[in-house]
């Protein structure tokens, strides 16, 4: 009898502990959820440190050093007026452009705002933000070899930035669509074709007369190019339509900071704040509106 009821005691402990461990184990495992939840979340990361550290390459009108060596561009005074609406520092990191995703991934960076046309594959790759400027490729050459190059550009040398729209449209690997009027794979077709580390140094190779013509920005070559640049001596070239692109600003793959970005720069369009921003770097036109 004492043998049972010890039995007896021992099992009624056993069931206590097994509920007891039961329970222990359901709120480590919400615990853990919950640790997950905030681990994966952009904006707690984001926002616990305190500010959002942004890629960027230099080019006007975009992001980029003026007369007074103050960082000014439509993207830098953009995101300082997001930054404000969400009560973060704007951090702004030049990156090589072709490994943006990488330094992206690697939180090196917590977006890239740089002027960035959206493609299919980049939709695939990170989260990306509303659009909100137009944007075409342009082809830049000297003033006085525009109708030479024009007319045939067989056996030329063209350059574009690495990781660029200009290189994926050349190269064939962001595909033409109805946008499309000339297809620049095909029109490069018989052209020798050598990469250059940015838009500005595209824009270099040419006025050096290493390159032939730069592919790039139509935004970037408007703002570059021209009567009191350093690129006086080019012309930009819009006759071929290589198709038609939309900025815009790219995060992590599912980071939930897109659409907070999104919002605030909606109020901030609501408030005209992007159109004053436009208007200043004569960008007004190219604005896509929300």
């Amino acid at each position: 009898m004492k043998r049972l009821t010890a039995m007896l005691l021992a099992l009624v402990m056993c069931v206590s502990c097994l509920a007891g461990c039961g329970s222990s184990k359901k709120e480590g495992s919400e615990a853990g959820s919950t640790s997950e939840a905030t681990k994966d979340s952009d904006w707690a990361y984001v926002s616990g440190k305190g500010e959002l550290t942004i890629g960027m390459t230099l080019f006007a009108p975009m992001n980029y050093y003026d007369d007074k060596n103050e960082f000014v561009g439509f993207d830098t005074e953009l995101a300082n007026a997001v930054g404000e609406k969400l009560g973060l520092k704007i951090n702004f990191e030049e990156i090589n452009w072709d490994a943006k995703e990488t330094e992206l991934n690697s939180k090196n960076i917590d977006c890239i705002w740089n002027g960035m046309c959206i493609t299919p594959e980049r939709k695939e790759n990170m989260s990306i933000s509303d659009p909100y400027l137009y944007n075409t490729q342009a082809m830049v050459m000297k003033k006085d070899r525009e109708a030479e190059i024009m007319k045939d550009v067989s056996g030329l040398t063209v350059t574009a930035e690495t990781g660029s729209t200009g290189e994926g449209k050349i190269q064939g690997t962001i595909p033409d669509d109805e946008t499309v009027k000339v297809s620049a794979q095909d029109y490069f077709k018989d052209c020798n074709y050598v990469a250059s580390d940015s838009m500005a140094k595209a824009l270099m190779e040419v006025k050096s007369g290493t390159a032939d013509i730069a592919v790039v920005d139509s935004v970037c070559a408007l703002g570059m190019v021209g009567e009191g640049t350093d690129y006086e001596d080019l012309t930009i070239n819009l006759d071929n339509n290589f198709g038609q692109q939309e900025y815009g600003i790219a995060f992590r793959k599912g980071s939930d900071i897109t659409e907070k970005v999104n919002a605030a720069i909606k109020e901030l369009y609501d408030d005209g704040t992007v159109d004053k921003i436009a208007q200043k770097y004569e960008l007004q036109d190219m604005l896509i509106k929300k």
